[in-house]
């Protein structure tokens, strides 16, 4: 996948988007950043961008995403992928259901998914080296370059959803002492049941990353 390396953006996910809706660029294609200065949290909150750490964000086009990924499932998929990545670099992360990548109990980035153009946009924050008050950063020392090499090499490979979903699966169970959000609501994860689409159902709910 080629990469566009920038000093400095406001946030790699909208800079990505506008080359995409200006036909500027060829997907698949990644952004790379050494700062961001106005990243894209979950639920439209900004992720705080500190020297040092990972900002990315990278296009893929619908049509080269595994046959049985459906768009619902895109942000644990591409988030699980990451994380596996990362634990082959011995790390301890693991995936806070449906996209925050956390060590023990403190998140260390996230992921978040947007269509634009029938183009997937995937955009990526990882605290690798600092970390704001109230969360942590990867437990491990790693290459930036080698990080992305070793990701996007997985991600080439087209690896079927239900390969990763059976993975994930025996996992979720990390999740039950933590919350998600649904619109203005916070959902325990304890009780919820986990679909074999990346949803999961809460008192009957079903409901999907939104992200």
């Amino acid at each position: 996948m080629k990469i566009i390396y920038l000093e400095s953006v406001d946030s790699t996910q909208n800079y990505l988007k506008e080359l995409v809706r200006a036909n500027s660029v060829e997907v698949p294609i990644a952004v790379h950043a050494n700062i961001q200065t106005n990243g894209i949290g979950s639920r439209g909150n900004s992720w705080k961008g500190m020297d040092g750490n990972l900002f990315l964000s990278f296009a893929i086009d619908l049509q080269d995403l595994p046959d049985d990924l459906k768009l619902e499932s895109a942000s644990i998929y591409f988030a699980y992928l990451l994380k596996e990545t990362l634990s082959e670099m011995n790390s301890s992360v693991w995936l806070k259901w449906p996209n925050d990548f956390y060590i023990d109990t403190f998140k260390i980035g996230g992921m978040i998914t947007n269509i634009t153009k029938n183009t997937l946009i995937c955009g990526v924050g990882l605290n690798l080296v600092v970390a704001p008050d109230g969360f942590s950063i990867l437990d491990i020392k790693i290459s930036k370059d080698k990080l992305l090499e070793k990701y996007f090499k997985k991600i080439e490979k087209k690896i079927l959803w239900k390969q990763v979903f059976s993975k994930y699966e025996l996992e979720f169970h990390l999740n039950k002492n933590f919350f998600t959000h649904n619109n203005s609501s916070k959902i325990s994860l304890k009780d919820v049941s986990l679909q074999c689409d990346g949803s999961i159902v809460n008192n009957g709910e079903r409901i999907y990353s939104l992200r």
